[in-house]
């Protein structure tokens, strides 16, 4: 994709979703069981489908027989889903404020930053300030000075608590840039120093702290810190950062708060938080052995592991088909090319400090590439085109090279090597708004196929910076405007936030904790037909430019694996799942009949494997604990009649059934899963 394309490993954590839930009274729960409870809870949708169909699949035949294995099973069945679930819905549920919703909780967040700041130069005199912003969930404040451990935490927020409680007056001051200048030399601050040349206004705006403390500032602020719930805030870690984000330049210690409005709010953040914890993807990539990032080959560097890349496969699998059903070719292109075409692009101009380091093979530069659009822009002009031959729509699952420093990787969601769900349209302006309608259904039909059916859509307009006449800048805007509303999607307006090539529509996905992930992005673009002198032949036989559309649907698969893994919590849906059942034998005795049933099972295409050599609920809570949807439980009477016991993950026993029956009670929940999720939609 293009330069204005962001794969941030930054998600927004909009929380106005997500309700708060006390578990106290559930710790001593089995631990299937608050699985259940929190997957219930916070919405994973696909899953209950899914199991809800195969279970009254399996009640209109199965029937309960008395053997060794189903008895075993029996004793460690969930308890009564009814009464966990009143548990809980019966707790509070609180809506969370945003700094867009809320004034007031943006101003308590900056007045922390300011307080916090304080409070550490009354404790370490010798800390040097620098910058102190608010931020989705809190603030921070950079810090040059020693390092911080937790401990240290817990004294800084004591002392904040001290400022807070004395109401010390939030006072704006107005100054010229001499006298601002002349007081930051006097405190011996240098990097208010260099944030001050940085300001253009010649008037400089001064907060103090009552008489004891100021900061260059703009505001705005509370009235006073009395005006804090100190209740409502909280230190929560330490972090080193480079001075400007340049690793030349000194390591700070940032320091991460989080405010809030009352008491009652923190504690809702601090539950979501857990939770957030509880499905942080790199811990459960591990447990669930889906992917790792080795150290012998280098940061940012994925490795998929079998499971991990039955996933993907998968994930690549329904693109391919979806994209093609839609009218596009699909392509394979090479992962380096010539320096040049990167010059013709204008990457190696604007782009640079995100591309690895060229090399030369045999007195000529080559570069990793870090887009794919050029080569896409090569297939398209290797031979003369039509005003009759569009719509062309191209498509590729190109993997991509961005250089990232070591500090800014996050596990999947920020790396230097991944695969871009690419693709290019090649339209007549006319087709525009035809062409983005058709983007945004097939945006539609990928999401809702993975579980995602809310979005937040911005339809991003002319900056100020831009190539192309007035004339092609309101009608591609137009065409993007028009076919959204004739999608029928709300959407915001973010004023002069286009690429300065065209304008463009980009969308975020809600997951089950109402967080927000940048995924899909639509962006029509003047400048690459230019650049690369792209033409066709009109109707009238003259030459003239077409519209190049760049689009993502899913981003990149890393980060969209990534976020997967958050929303179902490795609680894949059935269909998802990279093993979708795990045959169980009681004893050795039952292995061979153990592993026809897992032939049977791969034979119809379900994905099946075999685990032995433990005691019964020692092998299903390894399943549970590997989140394996279905056990199929095989001991004497089965192997007798030649039929399993089928255990849920979530619903305990669902029975016994013959192996026929399995396998379409299987196959029929998850091929009626999907229609469910398209209807839903």
């Amino acid at each position: 994709m293009m330069m204005a394309l962001s794969l941030s490993s930054s998600c927004s954590y909009e929380l106005n979703n997500f309700h708060y839930v006390n578990n106290n009274n559930l710790m001593n729960k089995k631990h299937h069981q608050k699985q259940k409870k929190k997957n219930l809870f916070l919405g994973n949708f696909n899953y209950q489908i899914q199991e809800s169909l195969f279970i009254k699949l399996c009640s209109s035949s199965s029937t309960k027989v008395s053997t060794d294995s189903s008895s075993i099973i029996t004793h460690s069945s969930p308890p009564n889903q009814e009464e966990d679930d009143n548990q809980s819905f019966s707790t509070s549920r609180i809506k969370l404020p945003t700094n867009q919703s809320s004034q007031r909780l943006l101003r308590i967040r900056h007045t922390c930053a300011h307080v916090m700041a304080m409070a550490v130069q009354k404790l370490y005199p010798d800390a040097k300030v620098t910058i102190g912003p608010w931020i989705d969930n809190g603030f921070y404040y950079d810090f040059d000075m020693e390092p911080l451990t937790d401990k240290d935490l817990k004294r800084i927020k004591k002392e904040m608590d001290c400022i807070i409680s004395r109401n010390l007056p939030l006072v704006r001051e107005e100054v010229s840039r001499e006298e601002a200048h002349r007081r930051i030399e006097a405190v011996n601050e240098p990097y208010k120093v260099e944030i001050l040349q940085s300001i253009n206004d010649e008037s400089i705006t001064i907060y103090h702290v009552g008489n004891e403390w100021w900061d260059l500032c703009a505001g705005p602020h509370v009235e006073s810190t009395g005006n804090i719930n100190k209740k409502a805030v909280e230190l929560e870690s330490v972090a080193g950062a480079y001075w400007r984000g340049d690793v030349k330049k000194p390591m700070l210690q940032r320091i991460y708060g989080t405010a809030w409005e009352s008491e009652e709010q923190l504690k809702t953040y601090l539950h979501f938080k857990e939770e957030a914890k509880r499905r942080d993807h790199r811990r459960l990539g591990q447990d669930l052995d889906l992917f790792s990032i080795q150290d012998d080959a280098g940061g940012g560097l994925v490795f998929w592991h079998p499971k991990g890349a039955v996933i993907r496969h998968i994930i690549e699998d329904a693109w391919r088909r979806i994209h093609i059903e839609r009218g596009y070719d699909l392509l394979y292109t090479p992962h380096v090319a010539k320096a040049d075409l990167w010059k013709i692009s204008g990457h190696l101009e604007f782009y640079r400090e995100n591309m690895f380091d060229q090399m030369e093979i045999e007195e000529e530069l080559y570069q990793l590439r870090p887009m794919n659009c050029p080569y896409h822009i090569l297939v398209y002009k290797r031979k003369r085109h039509s005003y009759r031959d569009f719509p062309i729509r191209v498509a590729e699952l190109g993997t991509v090279y961005r250089y990232e420093l070591s500090g800014s990787l996050h596990g999947l969601f920020r790396v230097r090597g991944f695969t871009q769900d690419d693709a290019h349209i090649f339209c007549l302006e006319d087709q525009i708004k035809d062409e983005i309608r058709g983007v945004l259904d097939l945006t539609e039909e990928m999401l809702l196929l993975f579980g995602f059916d809310k979005y937040e859509v911005n339809l991003s307009t002319r900056p100020e910076k831009s190539v192309g006449d007035d004339d092609i800048w309101e009608k591609a805007t137009s065409a993007l405007k028009d076919a959204l509303v004739d999608k029928g999607w709300s959407y915001q307006i973010d004023e002069g936030g286009g690429a300065f090539y065209g304008p463009k529509i980009d969308l975020k996905i809600e997951d089950a904790l109402g967080r927000k992930w940048q995924c899909s992005t639509i962006q029509v673009d003047f400048n690459l037909p230019q650049r690369f002198d792209m033409t066709y032949i009109d109707s009238d036989q003259g030459k003239k430019r077409p519209i190049m559309i760049h689009r993502a649907v899913l981003g990149s698969l890393e980060r969209f694996f990534g976020v997967l893994i958050e929303h179902y919590a490795g609680d894949f849906p059935l269909w998802l799942s990279p093993v979708q059942a795990r045959v169980l034998p009681v004893t050795d005795n039952q292995l061979e009949f153990g592993y026809e049933v897992v032939e049977k099972l791969k034979a119809n295409g379900i994905r099946a494997e075999i685990c032995s050599g433990e005691r019964l609920p020692k092998l299903i809570r390894n399943a549970e604990k590997q989140k394996i949807p279905l056990m199929a439980v095989v001991g004497p009477k089965e192997v007798e009649t030649q039929s399993v016991t089928v255990r849920s993950r979530f619903s305990g026993e669902l029975g016994t059934m013959t192996v026929d029956d399995f396998v379409l009670k299987i196959r029929h929940a998850t091929e009626n899963s999907k229609s469910v999720q398209k209807i839903s939609g």
